[in-house]
């Protein structure tokens, strides 16, 4: 047998044993970029402090929509694989207060870790009897 024909098959065969095992045969992304250039934090009720699940999290770059993620059950996000630049951050959940911070910069060597805490919504109808009720009937 030739040896191009051997090498070939030995590949071969090491890419279904590595298959068998990660379900690819391709190489992983590579660890330094991913871990580095990402954000990540906690979501808190402002006044109770506890965690907030199910908050949107939305990283845009030049006014692009690059990644949404949601909180987990601890309020924790994480957002990875971003192209450096800088971000406006927007935090989203019903019946709390969107909060938004601006120039978030992602560098290539520096992750990022922001905490946030969501105001409730409080309708103007629950924040108690305005100037009008003194004219009413």
């Amino acid at each position: 047998m030739k040896p191009a024909f051997i090498l070939s098959v030995v590949m071969l065969l090491a890419c279904f044993v590595a298959s068998a095992n990660t379900k690819t045969c391709t190489n992983p992304p590579d660890k330094n970029n991913v871990e580095v250039r990402k954000i990540n934090g906690v979501v808190l009720d402002m006044d109770s402090k506890k965690p907030l699940k199910d908050v949107n999290v939305t990283a845009i770059l030049q006014s692009k929509k690059e990644k949404i993620v949601t909180t987990d059950v601890n309020g924790g996000y994480t957002i990875i694989m971003l192209k450096p630049g800088t971000y406006r951050l927007i935090f989203e959940k019903e019946g709390y207060k969107k909060v938004i911070k601006e120039k978030v910069e992602v560098k290539e060597n520096s992750p990022l870790q922001i905490n946030v805490e969501l105001p409730e919504y409080v309708p103007i109808s629950d924040r108690g009897p305005s100037a009008w009720h003194f004219f009413e009937s």
